[in-house]
C-alpha cells in the first residue's frame, strides 16, 4: 500500500505503507486512509518530525558501536534511514508552513 502526501506548496510525496506509517507515529498521527496535517499544526509536527529522526540516528550509531565492540561486523551500506524516507515529507510541511497550506494524505 502507498500513501500519498499533497499539499499545494509542493511535488506529492509517496511513502510505502511501513515508513508513512513509522512517520505518521511520529507525528502523533494514526495511520489512516485519508488525514490532514493543519498548517497551524505544522511547526510542532515538524518538531516532531525531527526529534524523531535524530533519536532514529542515534540508536542506529550505538547499535553500530555495540558491534563494533563486540567485534561483529558492520555493514558498510547500512539500510536506508528513516532520515531518508523522512525527508521528502519534512521538506513538504516546511514549504507547505511558508506557505500557508496544509498537508493531507490518502492511500
Amino acid at each position: 500500500m502507498l500513501y500519498c502526501f499533497k499539499s499545494k506548496a509542493g511535488a506529492d510525496v509517496l511513502m510505502l505503507a511501513d515508513s508513512a506509517e513509522a512517520v505518521l507515529a511520529l507525528l502523533g498521527r494514526e495511520p489512516q486512509p485519508r488525514g490532514i496535517l493543519e498548517r497551524a499544526d505544522l511547526p510542532q509536527l515538524i518538531q516532531a518530525l525531527e526529534a524523531g529522526v535524530a533519536a532514529d540516528e542515534a540508536r542506529r550509531q550505538q547499535a553500530q558501536e555495540a558491534a563494533r565492540l563486540a567485534g561483529e561486523p558492520v555493514p558498510n551500506r547500512p539500510d536506508v534511514s528513516l532520515r531518508q524516507r523522512a525527508w521528502p515529507l519534512h521538506e513538504l510541511m516546511q514549504r507547505s508552513l511558508r506557505e500557508n497550506t496544509d498537508v493531507v494524505w490518502g492511500s
